[in-house]
């Protein structure tokens, strides 16, 4: 049986990092183009904050990731599952698991350090030669978070259902004793 208290802890840390992943696209960096003293263009850029926020959800969903494949021993540790249909659910959806999650962490941390990324002259007036993040970056990790979350829940239920109760041993056990006539 799976552990509710598991999966609702999993489900909040998801849930915070998806909003953090949110709240990182909503507060891009933005530039702007002004003069220093001697005249030289130069880019000026607005709050960090969306730096903070996509390593946040890095953490987060890493924790999440953590806790589930601390809990379910991460597929290879621990007594064999069960043949059948569960089994096989919960490895097809390990590799899944574990596919959407580098996809989301790799779009969180190359949101977060493309956005710390500050070019410190212009080299023409437009705001073209500013370096910013690209719109959407964050909101691919966002999703791949969701996807991350359902994926590793449904992949915990499958595990448990498959590593319920023992396996049956079908196999002959030795050369059986019996009377001689």
């Amino acid at each position: 049986m799976a552990s509710t208290l598991l999966l609702v802890i999993v489900f909040v840390l998801d849930l915070i990092a998806f909003a953090l992943a949110v709240a990182a696209e909503q507060r891009r960096n933005t530039a702007s183009i002004l003069k220093d003293t001697s005249g030289r263009s130069y880019c000026h850029y607005d709050s960090d904050i969306a730096t903070g926020l996509g390593v946040g959800a890095l953490l987060f969903l890493l924790g999440s990731q953590l806790l589930i494949m601390v809990a379910s021993r991460c597929l290879c540790c621990g007594r064999a599952l069960k043949p059948g249909r569960s089994r096989a659910c919960a490895i097809t959806l390990f590799i899944t698991c574990w596919v959407t999650f580098f996809i989301a962490e790799v779009c969180l941390l190359a949101g977060s350090v493309r956005n710390a990324y500050h070019t410190k002259y212009a080299l023409s007036q437009d705001l073209s030669s500013c370096e910013t993040l690209r719109k959407g970056v964050f909101g691919a990790g966002a999703a791949f978070i969701v996807l991350t979350g359902l994926l590793s829940e449904l992949y915990y239920v499958s595990y448990s259902n498959a590593n319920d109760g023992q396996a049956p041993y079908n196999r002959d056990t030795g050369v059986r004793m019996g009377t001689y006539n």
